[in-house]
């Protein structure tokens, strides 16, 4: 039986309120087939924001978590605008995540005492429409705003980056707070990838996908970003059965 027009009608206006048609179309996949099926369209969705934290002590260096945000950022077209609040982005280490430095826009926005001029330019920003991605070193996120970076990030289908940066570990905790945010991710290290000879392999992270709207929660034990600023599943995951015995499937989103 074909729905009532009026039942069809609710459902169009709600596919536009949630933005999936445009999710479905503009997505940046991580090619990992176990990661971008957890997601809405098969990948982060572009004209979104997105939160990332780091996990562990890294709540408060946000070394990781900076990392995994400039793999992501270097994935799309175009100038990255990055607003800081601390002097100690270190360009060379986010240059081997594959963000090349003459690509990113430094903003030196405030502290992170008031988070206002960051979200500020933030907004700014991804009104723009003519960045890859916009991102953001914040110690809070109410709804409000992150719902005004949202709307910002729909209309110019620009990505939104909040990497979220605290103190004091205990403030970290602000992350369980709800947000309008599309997918919220801690990254957290882990002992780097095994060598047959002395030295040290590549990074390894704990990636927890917490929150994905109309996805799947679920972790990832992942090589870190290489210069493409793409991840990796550890060489003793590639052929296990079912490579997915590496993470935890969670609730829905």
């Amino acid at each position: 039986m074909r729905p009532e027009p009026a039942i069809e009608t609710l459902r169009a206006q709600i596919e536009r309120i949630e933005g999936k048609n445009r999710r479905a179309r503009s997505v940046l996949p991580f090619g990992i087939a176990d990661l971008d099926s957890r997601l809405p369209g098969g990948g982060l969705a572009l004209g979104a924001l997105h939160e990332v934290a780091g996990g562990g002590n890294g709540a408060v260096d946000g070394a990781a978590a900076a990392l995994f945000t400039a793999g992501v950022a270097a994935r799309t077209k175009g100038k990255i605008l990055w607003c800081v609040t601390r002097a100690d982005l270190f360009a060379p280490a986010i240059a081997q995540a594959g963000l090349a430095s003459d690509r990113v826009i430094y903003v030196e926005a405030g502290d992170d005492k008031d988070d206002k001029t960051v979200l500020a330019c933030m907004e700014e920003g991804l009104r723009h429409g003519g960045l890859g991605a916009v991102v953001g070193e914040v110690a809070r996120l109410s709804m409000t705003t992150s719902r005004r970076l949202q709307l910002a990030a729909e209309g110019a289908g620009s990505i939104g980056l909040t990497l979220r940066r605290w103190r004091r570990q205990t403030e970290a905790t602000d992350f369980g707070q709800p947000t309008a945010a599309m997918t919220r991710w801690r990254v957290s290290m882990l002992p780097s990838t095994p060598l047959p000879v002395p030295g040290v392999g590549r990074h390894r992270w704990l990636v927890e996908l917490i929150r994905a709207r109309a996805g799947e929660s679920a972790d990832f034990e992942l090589e870190a970003c290489d210069d493409t600023g793409c991840l990796a599943l550890p060489a003793n995951l590639v052929h296990r059965p079912g490579a997915a015995e590496g993470w935890r499937r969670g609730a829905s989103g």
